[in-house]
């Protein structure tokens, strides 16, 4: 059971200003922004999120909750507060169908680029979250050492983008950039851009030297601001009859593709 010093009475009012905030964080872009804040929601995540270090300001956990929730929280700083939410409120906040009732409140990440940057994603116009958020999993998976968005790209710590991160938001650098600064970062790196069309098989392109794969969304593909930091092109062969892969899968094939020739002479 979690102990006394844990949990607090338990709260009942949806105006009670932590579901307040929990729900805005939730669902306005704005809040997080203007907060500095990100709510994480699952076991798994807090528990991530409280290894990796990151600076966790509240956690509310639902009063019938998991056994897996102690387990979770048994990483927890000593003055972290734990606040017992009500069921039927913890579940109308819930963003999951069946929630395992935790939720962590987060300190946006500061994250500081590499001096010496060589392996990065740019991600340009990728609106869906649940695609967005696989992403960042196989860029952390895969070794780039950060994600770059462009200004059309979906907001990275929106909740359901967090929750298909499975953890990558806690390790991976995340970083949302205007065009300007995004071509001052990317300066003497090859920029090569996944297209169905692309003049060179993936197979052929040479990741080993210092390099960042650009994303674009299904919808729009990538903007004519992204078009002008592009280097190459590069396909993924297909045997099958489709004529394209969604961005999750493509982004996938090429991180690890990266990741394989960079590793060549290594032991993973």
């Amino acid at each position: 059971m979690l102990s006394a010093a844990m949990v607090q009475e338990i709260i009942t009012s949806p105006q009670n200003q932590f579901v307040q905030e929990v729900r805005a964080l939730l669902n306005q872009p704005k809040a997080r922004r203007k907060l500095q804040a990100f709510a994480a929601e699952g076991a798994r995540l807090v528990e991530d999120g409280l290894r990796s270090g990151a600076r966790a300001r509240y956690v509310l956990v639902r009063a019938a909750h998991a056994p897996r929730v102690e387990s979770a929280l048994s990483l927890r700083p000593d003055n972290l507060p734990i606040l017992n939410v009500e069921d039927r409120l913890f579940d109308s906040l819930a963003d999951t169908v069946t929630s395992q009732g935790v939720l962590g409140v987060f300190d946006l990440p500061e994250w500081q680029l590499p001096d010496a940057l060589n392996f990065a994603l740019i991600l340009d116009q990728v609106r869906d979250p649940g695609n967005l958020g696989s992403i960042l999993r196989s860029a952390e998976a895969a070794g780039a050492q950060a994600a770059l968005l462009s200004p059309g790209t979906t907001d990275a710590f929106a909740p359901k983008v967090v929750r298909a991160g499975m953890g990558a938001h806690f390790r991976l650098p995340i970083l949302h950039l205007d065009w300007e600064l995004m071509a001052v970062v990317l300066a003497g790196l090859n920029v090569y851009h996944a297209d169905m069309d692309g003049e060179l098989s993936c197979w052929e392109a040479d990741f080993r030297a210092p390099c960042a794969l650009l994303i674009g969304g299904e919808a729009e593909g990538i903007s004519p601001a992204a078009t002008k930091l592009v280097t190459r092109s590069v396909r993924i062969p297909m045997a099958g009859g489709n004529e394209s892969l969604n961005a999750a899968v493509s982004a996938g094939i090429l991180l690890f593709e990266a990741l394989r020739q960079r590793s060549e002479g290594k032991n993973l």
